[in-house]
């Protein structure tokens, strides 16, 4: 039989990780130079398992959509949620980041026992969290948050592809591509561009120091640039 002390550091420590529902957490779109940052918050459901979660940039636009209807489908619940374009500029891109997750957690409609956050590091919660690295590629929530949250997101750059078609959103999804940085040269900035991320503001302090005849009339021209703060970026190919 168990002594009663036994039975006592046993129960102690349900405490630290105590049962209940598990919500995944990740975000999509910290690195382009326009457009939101958008998070999402999963808890799947154990008796209705989805094959093939992965990390959402290892698999394909199609593999993403299909998987992105299953999750909504057979998920507990889910939340997606964004921080704008001027709340980036106006708190930088990781505060950014951190209340777009945390406004998706919030968003839920079951209130998670713990929380699973991709990264190193956490937005603030008032519930048990833990920042895992690389855990879209290893924790089953997180690999689903990330999928909701790339579809969300690459469907708001369609969109703004509509409204600005010559900055080709659809295709680069706001990543600072060679392409998007030409049709930055000769464009400037829109609205959906965040004026804190380097090449976005060198883009406004040409404009502010030059009167440019657009191409297009029906085209924005840049605004003046403000004080920024500078986000330094690496070209790369869109995901």
């Amino acid at each position: 039989m168990r002594s009663r002390k036994f039975l006592k550091a046993e129960q102690a420590a349900l405490v630290w990780d105590a049962p209940g529902l598990v919500a995944g957490v990740d975000e999509a779109g910290r690195g382009p130079l326009a457009g939101p940052v958008v998070a999402a918050a999963v808890i799947l459901d154990d008796q209705r398992p989805i094959r093939g979660l992965a990390d959402s940039k290892t698999l394909t636009a199609l593999q993403r959509e299909r998987l992105h209807d299953q999750i909504l489908a057979k998920a507990l619940c889910c939340s997606v949620a964004q921080a704008t374009v001027e709340e980036i500029d106006t708190h930088n891109i990781l505060q950014a980041t951190m209340l777009a997750m945390r406004r998706a957690v919030e968003g839920l409609r079951l209130k998670p026992a713990k929380v699973l956050v991709d990264g190193n590091r956490l937005p603030t919660l008032d519930v048990l969290a833990e920042a895992i690295v690389k855990g879209d590629a290893r924790v089953k929530a997180i690999s689903a948050a990330s999928i909701l949250a790339k579809v969300h997101r690459d469907r708001l750059c369609e969109q703004l592809h509509v409204e600005f078609p010559h900055y080709g959103f659809a295709g680069h999804k706001g990543y600072g591509t060679p392409e998007h940085l030409e049709a930055l040269l000769r464009h400037g900035a829109c609205v959906h561009h965040r004026r804190s991320f380097s090449p976005v503001a060198a883009a406004l302090a040409r404009a502010a120091g030059e009167v440019a005849v657009p191409a297009d009339a029906s085209m924005p021209l840049a605004v003046a640039a403000s004080t920024v703060e500078t986000v330094h970026l690496d070209l790369r190919t869109a995901p």
